[in-house]
């Protein structure tokens, strides 16, 4: 299967859910997945103070396009902060987090199995 189609709609009509590793202050909203693989394409919010710590460094089995639509947030393992503008790139089985994030962050993430 694949994602489903959809023509345009307010994102705002999709709730924001808690992500997995059940920390309320990190959030995403599916805006569309595929039920077989799991990919999807979302925005992530992390809420002022969040931290992933606890979920450790994330590796992933597909590729994961993030864009940083606003705020900031600092991958604990390079001890850099990303904010507002900057875009990465990931495929598969490239580490990367955890993070926390200060003021919040929200991203605008794709992803996908070639």
């Amino acid at each position: 299967m694949a994602k489903p189609e959809h023509e345009f709609f307010p994102v705002e009509k999709v709730e924001y859910t808690i992500c997995p590793g059940d920390d309320p202050k990190i959030k995403e909203r599916i805006l569309a997945k595929d039920p077989d693989s799991g990919v999807a394409t979302r925005i992530l919010r992390y809420e002022p103070g969040a931290d992933s710590t606890p979920n450790g460094v994330q590796i992933h089995d597909f590729w994961e396009e993030v864009y940083i639509l606003e705020g900031s947030f600092t991958d604990l393992t390079l001890g850099e902060t990303f904010t507002a503008g900057m875009y990465a790139c990931r495929p598969p089985g490239m580490p990367h987090g955890p993070w926390r994030s200060e003021e919040g962050v929200t991203t605008f993430e794709v992803r996908y199995r070639v």
